[in-house]
């Protein structure tokens, strides 16, 4: 049953929707917590991080439908790792201020940099690590699923840095507040339809391989890249298309607290 791409299809759904939910459940009880408590959760999750690392080279040495699902999960157990640590404010970047007003161009591209250059040093470094692990694998679905997350990423980020029609800022947490200043909303520019190209590019040849292999463990792995590619271009078109899709976690959430209501070192 798990070699249908439609489960495979599903499964890679539900898995993005419930990680990001529990990585913004984590962040938002911590924004209500203590000072030390965004710490704390990242520190504690580390052996999440390790489990992920571990699958990895585990799944990474054959060729199997239970290694590749493996793979996929262990990509998002690193993966949210670090998306954890960003929006808990331990590993984002030398500057916390506010980018000034007025502020333009390369002055502004480089104190942008700064507010993220630890968190995409890492995201890189991750990356290069994962290489080095499915270089002569067996399994290589865990690297594809990595490169999807990456280049999802990056584009998404140009994309609030440049320019989009619709910015939510409504998960924001307390310690990344600074970082809704160097967002900028208005008309989309070149990094819009560049990103969303590559996206969709890169599900249709992930369709296109999933139709076209015959064997369950490339089946469901291709059926799971397409999902997250698909995925990632609709985040993207979400920038856009004014749809509230706030609405998948916020039921979830506790209230927020605000930044007037305690008081938080960053």
């Amino acid at each position: 049953m798990m070699a249908s791409p439609w489960i495979a299809a599903g499964f890679a759904v539900f898995a993005w929707w419930f990680f990001t939910g529990a990585i913004l459940l984590i962040v938002r009880r911590s924004d209500a917590g203590e000072a030390v408590a965004h710490g704390r959760s990242v520190f504690l999750s580390v052996p999440l991080a390790a489990l992920g690392f571990a699958g990895l080279v585990v799944s990474s040495a054959e060729m199997t439908l239970a290694n590749v699902y493996i793979s996929f999960l262990s990509v998002l157990l690193i993966w949210g790792w670090i998306e954890l640590a960003f929006l808990a404010g331990i590993i984002t970047g030398p500057e916390r201020r506010d980018c000034p007003p007025g502020l333009s161009g390369m002055a502004r591209f480089t104190r942008a940099w700064n507010t993220v250059a630890h968190h995409e040093l890492l995201l890189f470094g991750t990356l290069l690590v994962i290489v080095l692990l499915a270089t002569g694998a067996e399994n290589t679905f865990g690297l594809w699923v990595y490169l999807v997350l990456f280049i999802a990423r990056i584009s998404a980020k140009l994309n609030l840095f440049f320019g989009v029609l619709r910015i939510n800022t409504e998960f924001v947490p307390l310690p990344l507040q600074h970082i809704k200043s160097y967002f900028r909303q208005g008309v989309i520019t070149f990094a819009f339809p560049v990103g969303v190209t590559i996206l969709t590019l890169a599900a249709a040849c992930f369709l296109e391989r999933t139709l076209a292999s015959e064997t369950a463990p490339f089946i469901a792995g291709f059926a799971l890249l397409t999902a997250l590619s698909l995925l990632a271009a609709i985040e993207h078109w979400l920038m856009v298309i004014p749809l509230p899709d706030a609405k998948l976690w916020r039921w979830m959430l506790p209230a927020p607290t605000r930044p007037q209501d305690k008081t938080h070192e960053l």
